[in-house]
């Protein structure tokens, strides 16, 4: 529940087209719902602006169809990641009218229709072609908590002419997330171009010393340029929620 659905919930009492008795069957619930293998939080669109959502891994596909079945029937946006292609079978049979992504690994059923809730446009910038299940991650976080979304692939250091190409949609994004593999180079380059924040995300990508993305997690924590915030490795939604709430701060 969010707090548009609350106050038509309200006011539906107010005027008399809702009674008492079935408004309370609808907050009976509220805040969290207990389903013996979670508590759905029903109330986390209220406090945080989006609704929960469900890590796919290290859960059942039945653990995981049960929560969504519940968030569903509450009128939530659902968005499931670390999803593998045997669970989203899975999910995809039991709630037809949901996606599943392999590329991402996520799987969304879109209750409410997308609403434009940002300042302008969240930019996912992904280095190279290896990087984007981490990067569409992101890219599909960020749509599902209502951002406009644009994306680069394949613009890495190597190549920097590529991203330079693109100067114009640099600078033209309210917010950039950056997903880099290798030594983590990118986001520095990004965040030497740009006004806005820069958010960047290390990918596991890379060879032996690459130590699974711990040295472009180094590279970029010691950035010289100004601006950049970096989150955990292969962490494509955890830009995407910081993302968003950067891209509904209201000047």
């Amino acid at each position: 529940m969010d707090i548009d659905r609350l106050k038509q919930l309200l006011t539906s009492v107010q005027s008399g087209q809702l009674d008492l008795d079935d408004a309370a069957a609808q907050l009976r619930q509220l805040p969290y719902e207990e389903t013996g293998i979670a508590k759905i939080d029903h109330h986390r669109a209220l406090r945080q602006g989006v609704p929960e959502v469900v890590l796919g891994e290290g859960k059942s596909a039945d653990q995981i169809v049960t929560i969504i079945q519940r968030m569903a029937d509450h009128g939530d946006n659902v968005l499931v990641t670390r999803v593998d292609p045997k669970k989203g079978e899975t999910l995809t049979k039991a709630k037809q009218e949901g996606n599943y992504d392999p590329l991402s690994r996520t799987f969304t059923l879109q209750m409410n229709p997308f609403e434009d809730m940002g300042r302008g446009t969240v930019l996912v910038v992904c280095a190279g072609t290896s990087d984007l299940p981490v990067a569409h991650e992101a890219l599909v976080t960020a749509r599902m908590f209502n951002n406009r979304v644009d994306e680069l692939v394949d613009v890495g250091v190597a190549g920097i002419h590529r991203l330079l190409a693109h100067s114009t949609m640099l600078r033209e994004a309210a917010v950039i997330i950056v997903v880099a593999g290798m030594e983590g180079a990118l986001p520095s380059v990004v965040g030497g171009l740009v006004e806005v924040p820069v958010i960047a995300v290390p990918t596991s990508v890379g060879y032996g010393a690459a130590f699974g993305g711990i040295a472009a997690l180094l590279g970029m924590l010691n950035s010289c340029a100004g601006g950049v915030t970096v989150v955990n490795i292969d962490n494509g939604f955890g830009a995407a929620f910081a993302a968003t709430r950067i891209n509904r701060i209201r000047c």
